[in-house]
């Protein structure tokens, strides 16, 4: 579909009030949101063929735009032959309608956008339930008058009957009820996943867990210190589904390594709360990668949108700087001294590697850091030892935390226990078999 691309910037002499409901154009210039806007078009295969950014002095409650420029974008559709317009921007559901109006032409914001694209992407169950939950409490909100079915339908008993149920109404009850049943059926992806962490949190593996700003080379990064064939391509939100693979560390450790959905700025509320579940594998890491595309002139407005989301899921400041470790991507696309620079600067910087997940540089200082930062993490495993290997168990009480022991009927002796990665390497070695892993991945 031919789509015409339109990014309002609000002045930022108006009111607080009108400021903090365009923030994006204050904190990112009207050209690199025009350019985010048109890949977002892009990665659900829609044709732009123009793109405008237009200033607005004062916001109009029925169109948001003014009277001259909606005549102007009118002629771009007719001399374009577009049907769709984007608006990289929140409109109210009487604004889109009457836009729709005027133009004759599909409109669409920015949430509708970004859950369109989260449609296109979500391939598991879980991230297909999530999307349609978000979608659904998106179109709740839109249900506007706009024909005459929409009228008052008659109801009760007698002649006149009573006031009834209107279309809107009707409308709104079915989506709640799909909305109530699809949080049910969330519901239980959620236990499941909550198994699946509890499974790993058995296995004296750390979880590192990718975050970053959309296309910032999260999933070619993971491919490269994995070998998984995650879907890897230059477009906003090419992954969205998480998927979590083993890796080995230089030193021999496993760690468990998971690729999460990017983040955007103005990701919309309703995708954040749908995808908590998910979110939550962030939570639960012991390390924290923040992948940055350096070769992004705005990659400091993009970090700072990421953070604010990390801060949102409960990740505040302070814990950060101790769980969170910058990766400078995309280095190969630098000029040769700036190139030079940030690898100068990285070097010289706490908490920052610099990288090229594409080429290869720098992954290994990447595995190093990685495997220095889990070195003192405490583990939790069960293990069961055999009779004839409970000499282990003064070893055991020395050199880890037991946080519960069952003597078994049949002699043997199983133990919740927590320990570092040398006691662990230490406790395979003595036992002489380590853990054996059960399966590949968890999705």
């Amino acid at each position: 579909m031919r789509a015409v691309v339109v990014v309002p910037v609000l002045k930022q002499a108006r009111a607080a009030r009108a400021a903090q409901a365009d923030a994006a154009s204050v904190s990112r210039p009207p050209e690199s949101r025009l350019e985010e806007a048109k890949g977002l078009a892009l990665a659900i295969d829609l044709h732009v063929v123009n793109g405008s950014i237009v200033p607005i002095n004062d916001p109009r409650p029925a169109t948001l735009l003014g009277t001259g420029k909606i005549e102007e974008i009118l002629a771009l559709l007719d001399e374009f032959n577009a049907g769709l317009v984007i608006v990289d921007h929140p409109l109210t559901p009487v604004q889109q309608r009457n836009l729709e109006k005027a133009w004759n032409a599909k409109v669409i914001d920015r949430t509708g956008l970004i859950l369109e694209i989260f449609g296109r992407r979500a391939s598991t169950k879980e991230g297909t339930l999530q999307v349609e939950l978000a979608h659904l409490n998106y179109q709740k909100g839109r249900l506007v008058r706009s024909w005459t079915h929409l009228e008052r339908q008659r109801g009760g008993a007698g002649f006149m009957g009573g006031p009834g149920e209107t279309q809107i109404e009707a409308d709104r009850r079915m989506l709640q009820e799909r909305i109530i049943r699809l949080e049910r059926e969330l519901e239980q992806v959620v236990r499941t996943r909550q198994l699946h962490r509890a499974k790993r949190r058995k296995v004296p593996h750390p979880i590192v867990a990718l975050v970053g700003y959309t296309n910032a080379g999260k999933s070619t990064l993971f491919n490269r210190i994995t070998g998984a064939g995650v879907l890897a391509e230059d477009m906003l939100f090419a992954t969205l589904d998480p998927t979590l693979r083993r890796m080995k560390l230089p030193h021999g450790r496993t760690v468990i390594l998971s690729d999460t959905v990017g983040f955007i700025s103005d990701l919309p509320t309703h995708l954040v709360a749908a995808f908590r579940a998910t979110l939550e594998e962030v939570l639960e890491a012991d390390l924290i990668l923040h992948v940055r595309d350096l070769s992004d002139d705005d990659n400091q407005v993009q970090s700072a949108d990421v953070m604010r989301i990390l801060g949102d899921l409960g990740i505040g400041e302070a814990e950060g700087a101790e769980r969170i470790l910058e990766v400078w991507n995309k280095i190969d696309r630098l000029e040769p001294e700036a190139h030079d620079a940030i690898v100068q600067k990285a070097s010289n910087t706490e908490n920052v590697i610099a990288v090229s997940a594409k080429s290869g540089e720098g992954v290994d200082r990447l595995m190093d850091e990685i495997s220095r930062r889990l070195s003192g993490v405490l583990t939790e495993t069960t293990i069961t030892l055999p009779v004839e290997k409970l000499a282990l168990l003064p070893w055991l009480y020395n050199h880890a935390i037991v946080d519960n022991r069952e003597d078994n009927e049949d002699g043997t002796v199983t133990l919740d226990v927590r320990l570092t990665e040398t006691e662990a390497v230490e406790l395979e070695r003595r036992m002489g078999n380590g853990p054996k892993p059960q399966r590949e991945d968890w999705e």
